[in-house]
């Protein structure tokens, strides 16, 4: 698809194309005028030269004597005044003369039946005539590229505001409650008619965003009360001497369950705590720790489901991470692992640099990669129920965090979710 032009070059190009049209006009005039004089003053200038000889012809010694760059024919006259068969066709009037390399403008007369027929060589005129094209070729050339530099100035000083407002714009310092307004400090015209509305809509989003952090935070808070009191239930129930193994392997799902989601709305309580600016007061963990601890939990599903679960630990630094967004990632990537593969193996694989977690399962279109981490947003629907929410947490806490996460496909089906720990350079 072809790129369009950015507003500085069409500003660039709307001045070139005007300069184009009036410079261009200019030069076509100035060719037609010159044309016109050309004919104009040199044929009246040639017609009193051959008035002048005409005159002198009722002289009974009268001898033709046209001027140095001047020649002078007529029929029935001397040798060398006699008219030449390549102007015997000429009519009545100015023309132009071509004979081998040289030129020459001519006046015919008709008197009678004598024919007379004055040359005059426009050598000169030719040499002044090409100057002058030259340079009006070269001023026009010059008034495109001074349009040309013009209109990269102006469009460098009139969208210098507009670039700076965009990255003030872009700044995510912009979302914080305490940001000062962009359109005091524009002056009162278009640009600061666009700074207002910018502050109007930032305004709106922050509002939006706190809404959004105060309902995480009070819903995860009030689900801690009644995940508590489910998970306490589970631990009294498998204390009961009375449940059999079937009981028994039901409540200790119950109870895997409430563990997840109490991992779940502690990282939704974090995540609501950091986007709002206040320090975190998470505990720390390295890689290794949280896969260790993640591997081991998820085994035993991964296995009783007839996968293969591979677990390389690698050379994983031993920097220290926010625990429970890299138990919230990672996992989230596990459960999605085990969830969306029938058959195969899950494979986790740590790195210097951060993660990968692939898998043997239906994979993701490509059309529906870059979506994917979208909420709500799900692969094919062969990759079974899901509501999309998953991935999204896991883009929202990198972003946070400044990981990145990429999702490429795996051989021969399959998704690979590579994680880079590495926080990215502001």
């Amino acid at each position: 698809m072809l790129s369009r032009p950015s507003l500085a070059q069409r500003i660039v190009i709307a001045f070139v194309l005007m300069t184009l049209l009036v410079a261009g006009a200019f030069a076509m005039g100035t060719v037609l005028t010159v044309q016109f004089v050309e004919e104009r003053l040199l044929s009246a200038e040639l017609g009193g030269d051959l008035d002048r000889l005409l005159l002198m012809e009722s002289m009974d010694d009268w001898r033709p004597q046209p001027q140095a760059n001047q020649l002078f024919y007529f029929n029935d006259g001397p040798e060398e005044f006699a008219l030449p068969a390549d102007l015997q066709s000429l009519t009545e009037g100015f023309h132009q003369v071509f004979r081998g390399d040289a030129s020459y403008h001519a006046m015919v007369r008709q008197v009678d039946d004598r024919r007379y027929v004055l040359l005059q060589d426009q050598s000169d005129f030719e040499r002044r005539e090409r100057l002058m094209y030259i340079v009006v070729i070269v001023g026009f050339l010059l008034s495109l590229l001074t349009a040309g530099l013009l209109g990269w100035l102006l469009a460098r000083t009139v969208l210098s505001p507009v670039v700076r407002l965009a990255r003030q714009v872009r700044h995510r310092d912009q979302l914080l409650a305490l940001a000062p307004p962009l359109a005091p400090d524009y002056a009162p015209d278009e640009v600061g008619e666009l700074a207002a509305a910018f502050d109007q809509t930032l305004s709106q989003l922050r509002e939006a965003l706190k809404r959004e952090q105060l309902f995480t935070s009070d819903v995860s808070h009030e689900l801690r009360t009644p995940l508590m009191v489910l998970a306490t239930s589970c631990e009294l129930l498998m204390e009961s001497p009375t449940l059999d193994a079937r009981a028994r392997k039901q409540v200790q799902r119950m109870a895997r369950a409430c563990a997840d989601m109490r991992d779940l709305v502690q990282t939704f309580l974090q995540l609501a705590r950091a986007e709002s600016g206040l320090p975190s007061l998470a505990p720390e963990a390295t890689l290794k720790e949280v896969a260790d601890e993640l591997v081991q939990q998820w085994r035993e599903p991964i296995e009783a489901k007839g996968l293969v679960l591979e677990y390389d630990a690698g050379c994983s630094a031993a920097t220290r991470y926010n625990a429970p967004f890299l138990r919230a990632v990672l996992g989230n990537l596990l459960r999605n692992a085990w969830h969306y593969s029938e058959a195969g193996h899950v494979r986790v694989t740590l790195s210097e640099q951060g993660f990968c977690v692939e898998d043997s399962g239906a994979g993701i279109p490509e059309s529906l990669r870059e979506m994917v981490f979208e909420p709500f947003v799900r692969g094919a629907p062969e990759r079974g129920d899901g509501l999309g929410l998953g991935l999204s947490l896991v883009q929202r806490i990198c972003a946070h965090q400044g990981w990145t996460i990429r999702l490429l496909p795996a051989e021969p089906h399959g998704c690979r979710f590579e994680v880079c720990l590495q926080r990215l350079a502001v």
